[in-house]
């Protein structure tokens, strides 16, 4: 086999086994270093595009999953005991504020405040009576008919009735409230999310019986690692919220100041338009643009690299203007730029079209096989 059949064969990376990398670098190398052996073809003259090795920080898309929060939601909850007599809504429906959500049984509550708006009109009449005794008790002793040990005793009676009238007519107003209390309104027009209870069963103070929020105020909160947002604001521009395939400018961008110590994460919060159609929990996504950092980083075209299996490299133009195929270690890729991890430093001259630098290294001339 010639030298330049030695060297397509190589270049071409069809080494196989376990020790495959290596020998494909190492393969690699020995084509070029045949290539200058003697009686090996001379290279041709052949112009290659070089570009110099830059760093740079370059922008890329990160996408955060996310979930759907109202910002606006209440849980109505029961605040006396009692038997749900009716239920309005279902799980869905669209409410007014002020609407009646459900009733639950208030006949107890009624009679008791029944009872005790009797028991004020019994200490009133009781109070009117302590009224005239006083007023005739002072009369006698203006004429010095009775003690004044009387007159005070009387004095005493009438205190204490006032007093039971006010103790009572308190007593009826909290029984009064609590009738009150056994009818559940929304409390902002909104959409009922959730529902905890069904006609008949028992309602008991502190139970939670449906839930209601506002389809005009939600949010989508991620979790984002705190080394991609590096502290650095993000506006609402940058972010867009992706609903159902659908992309969704938010009005509105936060990032909570604090780093979760298990996660080491940040949440990160977006405020939906009015209009938007979601619902609370459902699943959403955050998209935006990582603007890399302060650092910059070696970055080269996508189409500058060779693959051979689980091998990268690159060609540079070495000493006496001849290519060099050099392993190196990629990051990220970002659209048509990938990030070099190892193997190339900035200023480098590197070879762009690594198909021309194959064929300039085999003797192949620049226009064959197009």
């Amino acid at each position: 086999m010639n030298h330049s059949n030695q060297v397509i064969a190589l270049a071409r990376g069809r080494l196989l086994g376990p020790a495959g990398r290596r020998l494909r670098m190492a393969g690699l190398a020995c084509a070029l270093a045949l290539l200058g052996a003697p009686g090996g073809a001379a290279t041709p003259a052949v112009r290659l595009p070089v570009a110099p090795v830059q760093a740079e920080a370059l922008a890329s898309t990160r996408t955060d999953d996310g979930q759907v929060q109202a910002l606006r939601q209440a849980t109505v909850a029961a605040q006396v005991a009692g038997t749900v007599l009716e239920l309005n809504v279902r799980a869905g429906d669209a409410v007014r504020a002020g609407q009646v959500l459900l009733r639950i049984d208030a006949r107890a509550a009624e009679q008791g405040a029944a009872a005790s708006t009797a028991q004020v009109a019994a200490a009133q009449a009781a109070l009117d009576a302590a009224t005239s005794e006083l007023a005739r008790k002072r009369q006698l002793a203006d004429k010095k008919y009775i003690s004044q040990g009387a007159l005070e005793q009387a004095e005493s009676q009438y205190r204490s009735a006032q007093a039971q009238v006010r103790a009572l007519a308190a007593q009826a107003g909290a029984a009064r409230t609590q009738t009150g209390l056994h009818v559940l309104r929304a409390p902002f027009d909104g959409v009922v999310a959730q529902l905890g209870v069904e006609r008949g069963d028992m309602a008991m103070p502190g139970r939670p019986l449906l839930t209601v929020y506002d389809p005009a105020a939600l949010r989508v909160a991620a979790d984002v690692p705190a080394s991609a947002l590096r502290g650095q604001p993000l506006r609402p521009g940058a972010v867009r919220v992706l609903l159902a395939g659908a992309a969704v400018a938010p009005v509105r961008v936060q990032i909570l100041p604090t780093v979760d110590p298990q996660t080491l994460t940040q949440t990160v919060r977006a405020d939906l338009p009015p209009a938007t159609q979601a619902v609370p929990g459902q699943f959403a996504r955050l998209q935006w643009t990582d603007g890399g950092g302060a650092t910059p980083r070696i970055h080269i075209p996508v189409s500058a690299v060779v693959r051979r299996a689980d091998v990268a490299a690159v060609y540079v133009m070495g000493e006496g203007q001849q290519p060099q195929l050099r392993q190196v270690r990629l990051g990220p890729v970002h659209g048509e730029r990938v990030e070099v991890l190892a193997g190339l430093d900035a200023g480098e001259p590197l070879i762009t079209d690594p198909q021309a630098a194959t064929r300039a290294v085999a003797g192949t001339p620049a226009g064959a096989g197009r």
